[in-house]
């Protein structure tokens, strides 16, 4: 049987105090957004439908940049839950398999929790996800018969009873194509907030003898966010999460609760990270390297026994080879650091190639944007890069050459040469005691005029 996924994106989250569409503010780098379209990705949807609201452009542009085919409908009036699932009916044209309506707000659901939905609807007609909820005060009660849910209750209609179940109402649900539509069309707004809940298809279905069942999960899994508060508390979970998966990979964080990660970092074994360092998305690390403290990362690559800080940045599209060595407060930018290579101190090495073996001294600067377009500086192997080297790219230094101390290095040097390119010092005597006594006698003409 075919899946689609209709995942509700529509809400603009007044509680966030936020000009950016709830659904789009990041939990470990990444939309909330796209955490959902990844966990529904494991059903290999036939089709998957994003309904969108409020920043419907943005919402859009997220969704369709993680899956080109996602369909993407609005809601233009925010009439309720079973309202937003309506707008889908259109996309769905002609497909005739399960839809699971997910929340794009609900970043924490888990593939296996969603594979155990649909194996539930072999023999149900309606599969709705529940939870063990810690305090379940605020959320409505699944009363369940046996493996037959039998209705939704809110809690300011429960009687002490149902007010005393513990088994709550996640939201989402998996009910066969035609199905869903035709009790969502049943659907009325006759309460309070004049909205069309999806919760009411449960007991539609009932009244028309329908099979309904609940499905449980952990209830971390059903984790919304509606406020700040809220996604620093699902961020936190996340780091947590990742963290002790780390661990027991047997990546080294010497103060974990320091380490901050993104959702698609990978660590390998016996590497050390040290406090206090932060990965943005797209970064690989390898086994054995070493990340020293207060370092930042992204879009980077790095190898076996590479050491990276402290105080370091990588970049994107920065590759470290086996056994470099990235020092302190040294920034590296789409450019590849072949095995060996050393970068140690006060360094910028931008759209630029590095040989094995090669030596680049403080305070070195690749000198790659000319205001209009970047320029690449190729830098061979065994080289010696003297400190407060300037390279001006394009341009191309050969193996085994050497730059000299505060050298601006303009054209491209041979290998095996020494390139100097320094202005000629003079030394004037006694002309520092004349400049001090006319700058200090300037400066009491100003005070005194003061």
């Amino acid at each position: 049987m075919s899946t689609a996924l209709v995942i509700l994106a529509a809400g603009k989250g007044t509680r966030m105090n936020s000009d950016i569409p709830k659904v789009l503010h990041p939990i470990a780098q990444v939309p909330m957004l796209v955490h959902a379209m990844r966990a529904g990705s494991a059903l290999a949807p036939e089709r998957t439908v994003i309904v969108t609201g409020h920043g419907a452009e943005a919402v859009a542009k997220v969704a369709q940049t993680e899956d080109e085919d996602a369909r993407i409908v609005v809601q233009d009036q925010q009439l309720g839950t079973a309202h937003a699932v309506a707008q889908a009916r259109a996309a769905l044209d002609g497909f005739t398999g399960d839809v699971v309506v997910l929340y794009g707000d609900t970043p924490f659901l888990q593939p296996d929790t969603l594979e155990r939905m649909i194996a539930a609807r072999a023999d149900n007609d309606l599969v709705i996800l529940g939870f063990e909820a810690a305090d379940p005060a605020r959320y409505g009660r699944l009363v369940m018969k046996g493996d037959a849910l039998e209705r939704i209750v809110e809690f300011k209609d429960a009687s002490d009873e149902e007010r005393a179940i513990t088994f709550c109402n996640s939201g989402l649900l998996a009910c066969d194509a035609s199905t869903l539509f035709d009790l969502i069309d049943a659907v009325e707004n006759d309460n309070a907030s004049g909205e069309y809940y999806l919760t009411d298809v449960v007991e539609i279905a009932r009244d028309r003898g329908l099979q309904v069942t609940a499905v449980s999960c952990d209830e971390a899994q059903t984790l919304g966010v509606n406020s700040r508060a809220d996604l620093a508390a699902a961020d936190a979970v996340f780091q947590a999460r990742a963290r002790a998966e780390l661990l027991d990979l047997g990546v080294t964080l010497m103060a974990p609760e320091t380490v901050f990660l993104a959702a698609d970092t990978v660590i390998g074994r016996d590497t050390v990270i040290e406090p206090n360092v932060v990965f943005g998305p797209g970064v690989t690390v390898e086994s054995g390297a070493t990340i020293r403290a207060f370092s930042h990362l992204e879009g980077c690559h790095v190898s076996r026994g590479a050491v990276v800080g402290p105080y370091a940045r990588l970049r994107p599209g920065a590759e470290l080879a086996e056994n470099t060595r990235i020092g302190n407060f040294v920034e590296i930018k789409n450019a590849e650091i072949a095995e060996g290579a050393k970068v140690n101190h006060l360094s910028y090495i931008g759209d630029a190639s590095v040989g094995a073996g090669t030596n680049i001294g403080a305070g070195t600067i690749t000198c790659n944007y000319d205001g209009v377009m970047k320029h690449r500086t190729v830098i061979g192997e065994n080289v010696f890069v003297g400190s407060n080297t300037m390279l001006v790219a394009p341009v191309t230094v050969g193996s085994g050459a050497m730059t000299a101390t505060g050298t601006i290095v303009t054209r491209d040097v041979e290998p095996d040469a020494l390139a100097v390119g320094r202005a000629k010092q003079e030394n004037k005597a006694g002309y520092a005691r004349k400049l001090f006594e006319m700058l200090k006698a300037k400066k009491a003409r100003r005070d005194k005029g003061a």
